[in-house]
């Protein structure tokens, strides 16, 4: 076995997977949805138009780029027969003096799965909307969700394939695939009509299709040609950094080296990067603190062991400005782009309209969002981070009391998950949102179950979809 030593790359691999993602995306096309259109609603209940988003946020501070050579701490890389293993010397560095980083594996999480469960979510906004009748927040018409599933002439997924389809006023909205070959549209969202016609690949392999909303649930279109494998994976940490994440941001910062490394073993052709984005509110020390993608992971969790929680005061924090500021990350077009907002408060009611703005986009942009609720969360909170997971085609994490660890965790508004320890949960989302499967935690991976869980989906009696 031959060992080789070397500075920079994935450099000590040293991150805690604290509670990642958030978004990305470009100026919105022409006929696109926009922040000020009128909102969806499922029946009984007719959600009010949202507002025009207000003025645009100042303007941010450049994206700090690190790399070996611009980082103060030099992280050394053993790698070992092609695989990318940190050095058992590399530690993260302390929170602060006096402070020693906790153990890793101890916070517990669950997550949950709304486009696997379409009723239940349809019947969940229906309630929100009625308890919060003043509130303008943002969803998708899971009822009626219609998937594309496309694959090659061996029947693997296809991803990165663009899907077009016709809307009623005659306009076009273009998607792409993720990893799994899946796009999936949102008849009310996405504008519609009675009928719809799909065009999926470009030029001669183009195949073309017509959808009927409402009736249809899963396309299943085959190209010509091989699929390609993932060759790149990006990933933005968006993380709260107001003081009541304080507990959270500690233990995410021990979680992050495990997880990384697990999701750089179990794809070792994969180029992956990972960026930075922490962030607190208008009138705290700072508001957004950016850095930019870079393959040495090590460098990504010098600057996040430095970074403490404080300031807030207030229960919502400028999750607008973060996500902003994620639109104007370098996302690469050929990866797998992950988005992992770790957050404990929604955006300020007047911002709520530019944080969907920005959800759509990075859906446009095939960013798959992963929210991740930590402690203190309440319903809005919870509403709107389960729009931006469902909208993307991701899922929606939550931290929970099995730990001990943090603030009480408010129970989530679903009817079935399974609790685990959040570093595997977290690798296993990554690992499911490259490999293009949903990867389940095994019996002794699971701490305890609630509801009727099957593999994400929740067997109970209730309305059908539709």
């Amino acid at each position: 076995m031959t060992i080789q030593r070397r500075t920079g790359g994935w450099a000590g691999l040293g991150l805690s997977l604290s509670a990642l993602v958030i978004v990305s995306g470009c100026a919105p096309l022409e006929g696109e949805d926009r922040a000020d259109a009128p909102l969806p609603s499922p029946p009984p209940y007719v959600a009010p138009p949202m507002a025009p988003p207000p003025p645009p946020a100042p303007s941010r501070p450049a994206i700090v780029g690190l790399t070996a050579s611009s980082r103060e701490d030099s992280v050394d890389e053993i790698v070992v027969s092609a695989s990318r293993i940190p050095p058992a010397s590399a530690s993260p560095v302390p929170p602060g003096p006096g402070r020693p980083m906790p153990q890793s594996g101890i916070l517990t999480a669950g997550d949950y799965d709304d486009l696997l469960n379409p009723a239940l979510y349809s019947a969940y906004v229906g309630r929100q909307l009625q308890d919060q009748a003043n509130s303008r927040l943002p969803y998708v018409d899971t009822a009626r969700a219609v998937t594309i599933r496309v694959t090659d002439v061996r029947d693997r997924p296809m991803p990165f394939v663009e899907v077009r389809a016709t809307r009623a006023d005659g306009t076009t909205i273009s998607l792409r695939t993720v990893a799994d070959g899946a796009v999936t549209l949102f008849p009310a969202l996405d504008g519609l009509g009675e009928t719809s016609r799909i065009t999926v690949g470009s030029g001669r392999n183009a195949v073309t299709r017509t959808l009927t909303p409402g009736q249809d649930r899963v396309l299943e279109v085959r190209l010509a040609g091989t699929a390609q494998a993932v060759q790149a994976f990006d990933l933005l940490l968006v993380i709260d950094a107001t003081g009541s994440m304080s507990d959270e941001m500690n233990y995410l910062k021990s979680e992050l080296t495990s997880i990384m490394a697990a999701v750089a073993e179990r794809h070792p052709g994969v180029d992956i990067r990972i960026g930075l984005i922490v962030y607190r509110d208008v009138g705290d020390d700072y508001v957004v603190r950016q850095f930019g993608f870079t393959g040495n992971v090590g460098a990504i969790q010098t600057v996040l062991a430095r970074q403490d929680a404080g300031g807030g005061g207030d229960y919502p924090e400028a999750v607008d400005q973060a996500m902003a500021t994620a639109l104007d990350f370098p996302w690469r077009e050929d990866a797998v782009k992950a988005l992992m907002l770790v957050a404990d408060a929604p955006p300020h009611d007047d911002r709520i309209g530019q944080t969907w703005a920005t959800t759509l986009e990075a859906r446009r942009e095939r960013i798959q969002i992963v929210p991740l609720a930590a402690s203190g969360v309440a319903d809005k909170a919870e509403f709107v981070m389960r729009a931006m997971a469902a909208a993307t085609q991701s899922r929606y994490l939550f931290l929970t009391d099995d730990s001990g660890v943090g603030l009480p965790h408010d129970t989530p508004e679903v009817k079935c998950y399974a609790v685990t320890r959040l570093d595997g949960l977290v690798r296993r989302v990554l690992d499911s949102l490259i490999s293009g499967r949903r990867i389940e935690p095994t019996e002794a991976e699971v701490i305890r179950r609630v509801g009727p869980y099957d593999r994400g989906v929740c067997n109970v009696p209730g309305p059908k979809a539709g």
